[in-house]
C-alpha cells in the first residue's frame, strides 16, 4: 500500500506572508557581507538584502 498524502489548500495568510510588507516599501533590510567590493565603480559598497523578498540594494561609501 502506498501512503496517503493529505493536499490543502494554504491560507491567504501563510500565502502571502511577508510580501504585503515589502509590496507598500517595509522591506526588512540586513547587511550582505558576501560581496563588498563592486568592479565596476572601484569602490567598496554595502549590499543590503531584503530578508522577506530577497531584493537586494547597493550603497556605495
Amino acid at each position: 500500500m502506498a501512503d496517503i498524502l493529505e493536499f490543502r489548500k494554504p491560507s491567504l495568510n501563510d500565502k502571502n506572508k511577508g510580501k504585503t510588507l515589502c509590496r507598500h516599501g517595509h522591506h526588512k533590510w540586513v547587511v550582505d557581507k558576501e560581496k563588498q567590493f563592486d568592479v565596476k565603480q572601484g569602490k567598496l559598497v554595502t549590499i543590503y538584502r531584503c530578508t522577506r523578498c530577497d531584493k537586494q540594494r547597493v550603497r556605495a561609501h
